[in-house]
């Protein structure tokens, strides 16, 4: 485990970069910064030649790979980050310069124990993608068979792990400062961003994601998903088939080739939902690098490394939410919130509903070309102030895919209304999933199940309170030992004062990989 020091000098050092591109003014301009995060940001900008323009992505592209991957996370994050940050790393490119083929060959051969050429007749040495995780050849198979080859870098697990170590070092410290940090729960961030990494450092979960997705969109007009060559899959290396296709992102080449591109949005917005509200399942990383138009208007995903889970009570909480603010029901949305306690139930229902419809009003029968995305945010954030919201952290990775789909499917159709794709979607899940007969089957299914199993229930119970003592179960967040803490338990020595300063230095970059960015 590394040491305070440890965590420290690297913070120092990303510090430095993210002054120089002008990404710690913001730190001293919110009013939400504690007053000794402020100080410490001008510390760290002290006598560094900053960009005059806040360059929040190239901040964390040049810190590298686990940098990007959080700078993304934290895209999601408007209200931690700051809303001109969020955009801004929006932006930001999952891109690397790629790994010296001969690397790469190599760890094919010693993944599968075998030389690649028993797996395949022909691999292009010069990759086709090259991200901050792995990289992509294309290749053919023994079998004749054309596929795409995703390989991990070298080494990219060891990096992971030590970066995101840091990372949770330092939300420890900035959550301890309380406030309006401690409300925003940078230690859970911090906690998803390592589960979801986590899961793309396995290329297995990743093979395992794409077949779960293409069972659940079986018969979805429009939607493909590739199949796995579990054969030549493992934990370094998946096999996909190759995809021919434009890239949804460019639509001169889409109307060279006669696709209806309003009918493109309103598809990739319909597959969205089915496998959001629908499904519980859904593709998580949906940027427009990641998806094709094949020659017959089927769009087709790739890169299945982020993918998310949404259990079915918040599903039916988040329809009816969407049915709700599109029907202008804003006192069943606000019921909702108070259900699923998102707010705390101290706060008036109607106060409450009476704030959503401020934000909610302005949006609806609109298309997204005449809507202030600011504007809304702003309105939004200033609610979840307001009403003591914290951060519901199982949707995180809806609201960044809602925002991906929502951009991409402007950019294909300006004068889409959002509303109006979701409504008739959002309306008959309501009334066939949330209905008078499915809410009596599912009590009828619910009360058996609770029924059969009592008696696993009892001996669990049994197991977890026996009769003298037993463990305690684990906490959620990892153990941080805060360094004020340790000072003060050596009774302030010299080391511990010294300890101190460095972090007066270095924990800034707490703040701005965490928190109050923008």
């Amino acid at each position: 485990m590394a040491s305070s020091a440890t965590h420290i000098f690297r913070l120092l050092k990303w510090g430095r970069t993210l002054a120089r591109h002008g990404a710690l003014r913001g730190i001293e301009r919110d009013a939400n910064t504690p007053l000794p995060v402020k100080r410490l940001a001008r510390v760290a900008r002290f006598g560094a030649r900053e960009l005059p323009e806040p360059d929040y992505a190239g901040a964390f592209q040049a810190i590298g790979p686990a940098a990007i991957k959080l700078g993304q996370t934290l895209a999601t994050r408007p209200d931690l980050v700051g809303e001109a940050a969020a955009r801004n790393l929006l932006t930001l490119q999952d891109s690397l310069p790629p790994v010296p083929y001969e690397e790469i060959e190599a760890s094919i051969a010693a993944s599968f124990g075998r030389p690649s050429q028993e797996l395949f007749s022909e691999i292009d040495p010069q990759p086709v993608g090259s991200a901050s995780i792995a990289q992509v050849h294309r290749a053919v198979t023994t079998d004749g068979r054309q596929v795409a080859v995703k390989v991990l870098r070298p080494g990219i697990r060891e990096r992971f792990a030590r970066d995101i170590a840091t990372y949770e070092w330092a939300a420890a410290h900035l959550e301890a400062l309380g406030g309006e940090a401690a409300r925003l729960r940078p230690r859970l961030t911090i906690a998803n961003f390592k589960r979801w990494t986590g899961r793309e450092l396995d290329l297995r979960r990743e093979a395992a994601s794409a077949s779960e997705l293409a069972e659940a969109m079986t018969g979805i007009e429009g939607y493909r998903v590739p199949a796995i060559d579990w054969d030549r899959t493992n934990g370094r290396v998946l096999t996909i088939d190759w995809i021919d296709g434009v890239k949804i992102s460019d639509v001169d080449e889409l109307k060279a080739r006669g696709h209806d591109l309003p009918l493109l949005a309103r598809r990739l917005v319909i597959a969205f939902l089915t496998q959001a509200i629908s499904g519980g399942f859904f593709h998580a990383d949906m940027h427009q690098g990641n998806l094709f138009v094949q020659d017959d208007g089927t769009i087709t995903a790739i890169d299945f490394g982020i993918m998310g889970r949404i259990d079915r009570r918040a599903r039916a909480w988040l329809a009816e939410i969407l049915h709700g603010l599109t029907t202008g029901n804003y006192r069943r949305v606000a019921e909702i919130h108070f259900e699923a306690q998102y707010v705390p139930a101290y706060h008036s229902v109607e106060e409450f509903a009476t704030a959503l419809r401020a934000v909610g009003e302005p949006m609806r029968g609109k298309p997204v070309a005449e809507l202030s995305v600011g504007q809304m945010l702003d309105g939004l954030f200033a609610i979840t102030r307001d009403f003591d919201m914290q951060t519901q952290p199982h949707l995180l990775l809806l609201q960044k895919t809602m925002v991906m789909v929502e951009g991409i499917a402007t950019q294909l159709d300006p004068q889409i209304n959002m509303w109006d794709v979701s409504a008739p979607f959002v309306r008959a899940w309501v009334r066939d999933e949330l209905g008078p007969e499915a809410a009596l089957a599912d009590r009828i299914r619910e009360d058996a199940r609770t029924l059969l199993g009592l008696p696993a229930l009892l001996r669990r119970l049994e197991e977890k309170f026996p009769p003298r003592g037993g463990a305690p179960e684990p906490p959620p967040l990892p153990d941080i030992d805060l360094v004020w803490e340790s000072r003060a338990r050596q009774g302030g020595d010299l080391a511990g004062y010294l300890l101190a300063a460095a972090l007066g230095a270095g924990t800034v970059v707490t703040a701005l990989i965490l928190g109050w960015i923008g």
